[in-house]
């Protein structure tokens, strides 16, 4: 494991290897047991997308590892104006430990880390989330006691969350079911990977995906850099909504989960959201201590 780019990068292994350690550094973290392993490294944090929580978690917990966090808008770097991203990398390899880089093509963080020498780390990009995800797995287990054998179902776009979800998911033995409409469907990568599993499917009527389903999932309808279809969106998508339809449909236990932010009224119901808040918001947290443990297996 020498970057973090996608969720195809990471082996059942590897995954498992990340969720234990993350789980040792929220237990750490949380009574109060310093953990500074990164102590004198540094962090180059590449932003195209603006964040809230993919910033502040990277920062936090840079801090928390003994490290320090470096800001770098695309805005104020030479590569905002026409530098390579080959330049770019070979720089910024040298003065660096690390770099994480949230932004929109996923083909832009593979070059990057095929010319840094240093660990590249995908803070999300239009195609691929797998530090959310990972956060996302973490979350299920602590709830669940288990990942193997659970139904996931996500409601919603074929975007970067349902293809690193597909992923994440069918590699710890999870059954998953995707709820698309026509034309939204997942990329073709995650798609070539799921038909290997018998355990997924991908379905256009959310009330049969989400029977049975011990996980629900949801997304915005439209994502960072698809504003201009928002409109379009709310047609395409009305129906794709997580409810108490949908809930009734699920597991009496089910959870649900959001990588937020969240359109209350459009994708999740207020209701539904607020009855689920306490995951939603663990599921949060616990991108600081995945990405800690991501950034400790790759930096230390």
């Amino acid at each position: 494991m020498k970057h973090l780019l996608k969720m195809l990068d990471l082996t059942t292994e590897e995954i498992t290897e990340i969720l234990n350690l993350a789980d040792q550094l929220k237990y750490e973290q949380k009574h109060g047991i310093p953990h500074k392993s990164l102590s004198g490294k540094t962090l180059g944090m590449i932003f195209e997308k603006a964040s809230t929580r993919t910033r502040v978690s990277f920062e936090t917990g840079m801090y928390q590892l003994g490290g320090y966090a470096l800001f770098l808008s695309s805005k104020e770097l030479q590569i905002g104006r026409g530098e390579p991203i080959e330049d770019t990398a070979r720089v910024l390899s040298r003065y660096l430990d690390g770099i994480m880089i949230r932004t929109f093509n996923q083909s832009d963080v593979e070059t990057l880390a095929r010319h840094s020498s240093i660990p590249v780390i995908n803070g999300l990009t239009d195609v691929s989330h797998p530090c959310q995800v990972l956060a996302d797995l973490m979350t299920i287990r602590e709830y669940k006691n288990k990942l193997e054998g659970l139904k996931l179902c996500f409601i919603g776009d074929g975007g970067n969350m349902a293809n690193s979800l597909t992923i994440g998911c069918l590699k710890v033995g999870m059954k998953v079911s995707l709820c698309i409409p026509e034309g939204y469907d997942p990329d073709k990568e995650a798609l070539k990977f799921a038909k290997n599993f018998s355990d997924f499917e991908l379905v256009r009527e959310p009330r049969k995906a989400a029977e049975n389903a011990d996980v629900l999932v949801t997304d915005v309808w439209a994502s960072m850099g698809k504003e201009s279809e928002t409109e379009k969106r709310r047609k395409d998508f009305a129906g794709y909504q997580v409810n108490d339809e949908i809930i009734a449909l699920a597991k009496p236990d089910v959870m649900v989960l959001h990588c937020l932010p969240a359109h209350k009224g459009e994708e999740i119901t207020e209701k539904v959201f607020e009855e689920h808040a306490d995951a939603i918001f663990d599921e949060s947290e616990n991108r600081l201590h995945a990405q800690k443990a991501v950034m400790v297996k790759l930096m230390e």
